[in-house]
């Protein structure tokens, strides 16, 4: 009798700390703004007061609505006991919906009606480029041919809270954006445009969604000698580094030599040997391929890439670099793209 009692206490005190514990745990929304931009991408959180479970509830928004999270998998900051979760929602020209939320732990069930967000729109400018950002920075830019009248640059963008996708401007001959890399509210992504020659500076702005006005960004076109412009690559043929190496490497060989000319040592002469093998290696010419007539000329070595032109007869041409099952090439003087290896001929 007596073990009995005991069994049904210690099953009564199992009961009663999982329930204190469930109770200690609530699930609310933490930020939804009130209002955003028409295209803004930004962000909804729920805070989990007590949450401090390594285990990630389930979060479940009513699949019938428009209005879904760009991540089924929310983005978690743990604070103390408490956890964070965020989503991101990309508003459209409309008010929206953020649709009834519910959430499972094995901790607790919760759910939350619809919520209500108005949507603001911008006072239109010429030179805007269609990005609303909590910021965006210009991390690399490169420039080279595209054409006889025209130069295309590209531009490496990073951002947060953007809808970079959207990136476009006005009164150019083409622009668009590619190799998109998104990992919650911070996005990489290539940005090109095509440019007449004559053009010295890229002019356009951005909405900061932070600042809440436009911030105007300004890049010089710059083309640099026989430059190869492709996500960061330098100058195939020769680059600044290569020259630096080679003549470090021609006035190392000089100096063993003088060495060894006044000291007679041997050891002088191995190293003057060994530095020119290596000069000689940086002079070994590019390996030459040939491109089947009609090939695309890409601007980047990615499935999605525009194509800049077509390759009007069969080429024999050096080959610049590979990447991907890409081979970069120079079509004509200072015109640099990549093919598809399948568009090389076969013997």
């Amino acid at each position: 009798m007596v073990g009995v009692r005991t069994l049904h206490l210690f099953v009564g005190m199992i009961l009663f700390f999982t329930t204190l514990l469930s109770a200690q745990v609530e699930y609310k929304y933490s930020y939804v703004p009130k209002k955003v931009y028409e295209h803004q991408l930004f962000p909804v959180t729920i805070i989990g007061i007590g949450d401090s479970s390594t285990e990630l509830p389930q979060f479940t928004f009513e699949s019938s609505s428009d209005a879904q999270p760009l991540f089924s998998t929310p983005l978690v900051i743990r604070n103390g006991n408490d956890s964070f979760y965020t989503f991101y929602f990309q508003a459209k020209t409309t008010d929206i919906r953020i649709p009834p939320l519910s959430i499972s732990s094995s901790m607790v069930e919760a759910s939350f009606p619809a919520q209500n967000i108005f949507i603001n729109t911008l006072k239109p400018r010429k030179d805007f480029c269609g990005v609303l950002a909590a910021d965006m920075k210009l991390k690399n830019s490169q420039v080279s041919n595209y054409d006889e009248k025209n130069h295309i640059v590209t531009l490496s963008l990073e951002a947060f809270e953007a809808n970079i996708e959207e990136m476009v401007l006005k009164d150019v001959i083409e622009s668009g954006v590619e190799n998109i890399e998104r990992k919650f509210a911070k996005v990489r992504a290539e940005f090109y445009v095509v440019l007449p020659v004559e053009e010295k500076r890229l002019k356009f702005t951005y909405f900061n969604t932070i600042k809440k006005q436009y911030v105007f960004m300004e890049i010089p076109i710059v083309l640099e000698d026989a430059s190869v412009t492709t996500q960061s690559d330098l100058n195939p043929k020769e680059d600044s580094f290569e020259k630096l190496k080679k003549y470090t490497l021609i006035t190392l060989a000089v100096f063993f030599l003088l060495m060894f000319l006044v000291k007679r040592d041997f050891f002088y002469l191995v190293f003057t040997v060994i530095s020119f093998i290596t000069l000689l290696t940086l002079f070994i010419p590019h390996k030459k391929i040939c491109v089947e007539q009609g090939a695309p000329l890409y601007i980047l070595p990615t499935p999605t890439s525009t194509t800049s032109t077509k390759i009007d007869e069969k080429l024999d041409t050096l080959l610049l670099g590979e990447r991907n099952g890409y081979k970069k090439v120079e079509y004509k003087e200072g015109i640099i793209g990549w093919i598809k290896n399948e568009n090389i001929c076969q013997n």
